[in-house]
């Protein structure tokens, strides 16, 4: 069995220094004319980078550190996790999984929502304080592997209930397809999407129309992701050497993807706080590992595979930006589909954005399936 080091984070005074020093050398530039809209302004920008600059980061430090974290070698990766335990030691194990931009950082208000349950929130491969794969490609499989590994085998739960989002998302369908033995249920809020050679086959309107209306979506707003797949190291240099364009990358997104109005991108700070913000920006910059998390981009973790159906239980909770989503394609995929429903409120961070929501909804789930 794997060993399990606890680990706390502490960031270098050095390295706060420096961190000072280049936002207190901003060079802000003013809005493009006519520019097409996004998720970011200049002065938003400017109001953000002088709050990083007085930021009190070593409360949040203390903050994040309240949360039990361990290092454990999984394979040919050092796999950085919390792990919440509960007072009751026979409560079900739940895996959160973070996507891009974010990390497992604004996972943990909704696993401070569940002390009924022991709640295991990893750093990806890459990201924050976990060590890229040293050899081969991040892909989705290999993700689903890993990370049932640390369910089982690291911590040696029997049977866990699994949740991912974004680039976690096909990794959560395929951990309870390729797992079932040891899944208790998958919680969704970003159902599955079927493969590019499947999505052709389809003739349902209501189907057709909702990959219709992403691909229209992607052409406007997915360069980002295009950039990423295709000339990651140049943007990672930019980003790894200015904390104002790291947080203003990251902010972006944040802002677009989450539910809330975008003509103010302040909006954002009523789902997810300044501090939660900061913190984001915060660990990737300190951890320089905004290239490494690109690797889900152009190394395809983030391209839909064939999968085989789920059959074990699913609750599946369809945040607002995929609001369209078609039941149908729910119901063909996961086999089990215990409950249905289109969030009233929650975007593509649902867990982040109403962590007491989605919290309740878990709940629910677990006591029909008699974990609690």
């Amino acid at each position: 069995m794997p060993t399990v080091r606890p680990f706390s984070i502490h960031v270098p005074d050095a390295a706060l220094a420096d961190l000072q020093d280049r936002l207190e050398r901003f060079r802000p530039l003013p809005e493009s004319p006519r520019r097409p809209p996004s998720g970011m302004n200049a002065g938003y920008l400017a109001t953000l980078v002088a709050a990083w600059r007085d930021w009190d980061w070593r409360a949040r430090e203390a903050w994040l550190n309240a949360h039990a974290q361990f290092l454990a070698d999984v394979g040919d990766t050092t796999i950085h996790f919390a792990h919440l335990r509960s007072a009751r030691d026979d409560a079900p194990a739940l895996l959160v999984m973070h996507g891009w931009p974010h990390t497992f950082a604004l996972q943990l208000d909704f696993a401070d929502l569940l002390p009924d349950f022991h709640v295991v929130v990893p750093s990806f491969p890459g990201f924050a304080y976990s060590s890229a794969y040293a050899e081969g490609p991040m892909t989705e499989t290999r993700l689903a592997a890993t990370m049932h590994v640390l369910m089982t085998d690291v911590l040696g739960y029997r049977t866990y209930l699994t949740y991912g989002e974004d680039v976690s998302a096909n990794v959560n369908d395929l951990i309870a397809g390729s797992y079932p033995e040891a899944v208790s249920g998958v919680v969704v809020t970003h159902s599955h999407f079927p493969a590019m050679a499947e999505r052709e086959l389809l003739t349902a309107p209501d189907e057709v129309a909702f990959f219709t209306r992403l691909e229209q979506w992607g052409g406007t707003n997915g360069a980002y992701g295009h950039v990423q797949a295709t000339r990651p190291d140049t943007l990672a240099a930019a980003l790894n050497d200015s904390p104002a364009g790291l947080l203003a990358w990251l902010t972006e997104k944040l802002v677009e993807w989450s539910d809330t109005p975008q003509a103010d991108p302040r909006a954002v700070e009523r789902r997810i706080s300044r501090d939660r913000i900061l913190t984001e920006a915060m660990i990737y910059w300190t951890t320089q590992s905004i290239g490494t998390s690109f690797r889900p981009y152009y190394e395809g973790a983030d391209q839909p595979d064939e999968m085989p159906p789920v059959g074990v239980p699913a609750s599946v909770h369809i945040q607002r930006h995929e609001g369209d989503y078609p039941e149908s394609l729910a119901r063909r995929f996961y086999r089990d589909l215990r409950a249905f429903e289109r969030l009233d409120e929650g975007g593509h961070f649902a867990i982040a954005e109403v962590p007491a929501v989605m919290a309740e909804r878990v709940r629910e789930f677990a006591r029909g399936l008699d974990l609690l």
